[in-house]
């Protein structure tokens, strides 16, 4: 079974190519489902039931695959025309993996030791979602299943035996400390919330912390939106409301799963202008964007992209970057273990035609047994007859190719024989 993966992350793709190819985990099931029906049509019908499952973060879009044979050229012309992006400029920006390779990058990405903050703990989560979403639109067959069940024990391995999570420092966690570089007392501001999935959890978890002035959530779902404030003590505010009231707030944190940008460029000018053009704090966790790119451009805007942040996360990566080593050591020997899973299961059709032989060769002695007896033979003497039958049987395809295979075969053969039959008891 082969095994290929493919995709772009933080350090081969800019945010607005990651954007255009990023996929909410609403729409995992029926883009799942068209790239394996893609596999079944065309130059790609040679690669049937193909397994498939796709991680796609702020940082990273990846698509995994397992299938009779390799298919990487064909995920890509998809992933490029699912995305609208030209397949030469997703080839120029995308890293490719096949077999043991595959293992490698999907172990050291649930360990956090692909990501923008070294050992961050938040992409493990996210990839069980991605596990989650391909098995419930059973995208996920036994080979992927098995990468991923293992991704999941390494990187547990690696967060019990190294230090390599330590120091961190998350995405949430940025957000504040570049809030209280502008602010002089985060405990004087009003804070609003775009969002109510997990980054926006956590971002607000760290603000809340800060006992600003006000704090208020703005989401699509009321639902969603009423019990993360309830959490935090904040207002729900109508996400219709949200462009018209941007004035009341300082900071505006926003991470949802909109294709579109929920805050344009007029919004945050009236704003401005109604805030006398005191300054406005806004960070933008979410890919695509949900804050128009021309807002970064206005005087008294301070905004701040997932990429933007990457250079307050890496405080501390020297103390973590002592203990990669020990963590690629796990990963190695993860990698060695599902390789050989992978050869051993390899095995399986000769030894079920093996079994099935057998059971075969067992049930006409049995018959010819019983057949024996009920004749009236002697028992010892059918058990003798039984025993000797099976012998026969078993035997009797080695020593024919002992008996007449080639001088050089011969020599091969008698070599195979000696250790399949002839292995000293234990």
């Amino acid at each position: 079974m082969a095994v290929w993966a493919l995709g772009i992350n933080h350090n081969t793709a800019s945010l607005d190519l990651r954007g255009r190819l990023a996929f909410a985990i609403d729409q995992i099931a029926p883009t799942l489902q068209g790239l394996r029906q893609s596999f079944g049509a065309g130059q790609a019908a040679r690669h049937p039931d193909v397994e498939a499952a796709i991680l796609s973060t702020c940082n990273r879009t990846e698509i995994y695959c397992a299938g009779e044979h390799s298919a990487l050229e064909h995920t890509l012309q998809w992933l490029a025309k699912t995305g609208g992006v030209d397949p030469q400029e997703l080839r120029s920006h995308a890293y490719t993996f096949e077999n043991e390779a595959v293992a490698r990058h999907a172990f050291r990405v649930a360990s956090g030791l692909d990501s923008m903050v070294l050992g961050e703990v938040q992409i493990l989560g996210q990839m069980k979602d991605a596990v989650r979403a391909a098995e419930n639109a059973g995208a996920l067959g036994t080979t992927l299943n098995q990468l991923f069940q293992r991704s999941f024990s390494v990187a547990k391995d690696v967060r019990t035996h190294t230090e390599i999570g330590q120091h961190s420092i998350s995405m949430a966690a940025a957000s504040v400390r570049l809030a209280a570089q502008l602010f002089e007392d985060l405990s004087k501001i009003k804070v609003l919330f775009v969002g109510a999935g997990e980054m926006i959890e956590l971002a607000s978890a760290h603000f809340a912390a800060q006992q600003p002035q006000k704090m208020a959530v703005a989401n699509r779902t009321t639902a969603r939106g009423e019990a993360l404030a309830q959490k935090i003590k904040a207002e729900v505010m109508p996400l219709a409301q949200m462009p018209s009231r941007l004035h009341e707030f300082d900071a505006i944190i926003s991470c949802t799963a909109s294709t579109l940008p929920l805050i344009g460029l007029g919004a945050v000018e009236r704003a401005l202008k109604a805030r006398r053009h005191r300054p406005l704090f806004m960070v933008d966790l979410a890919v695509p964007r949900d804050i128009e790119a021309e807002v970064k451009d206005l005087r008294d805007v301070y905004l701040y992209t997932v990429d933007d942040l990457a250079q307050v996360v890496q405080t501390g990566q020297a103390q973590r970057q002592a203990a990669v080593a020990d963590a690629e050591q796990i990963v190695d020997a993860g990698v060695q273990s599902f390789v050989q899973w992978q050869h051993q299961r390899a095995s399986v059709p000769v030894i079920r035609e093996l079994n099935a032989q057998a059971e075969q060769w067992r049930e006409a002695e049995l018959a010819r047994a019983r057949k024996n007896l009920a004749k009236g033979d002697d028992i010892e003497h059918v058990l003798q007859g039984l025993a000797k039958g099976l012998s026969q049987k078993m035997l009797h395809g080695a020593l024919m190719e002992l008996n007449t295979a080639q001088a050089q075969d011969r020599e091969q053969a008698a070599l195979a024989v000696q250790k399949f039959f002839l292995r000293p008891e234990r």
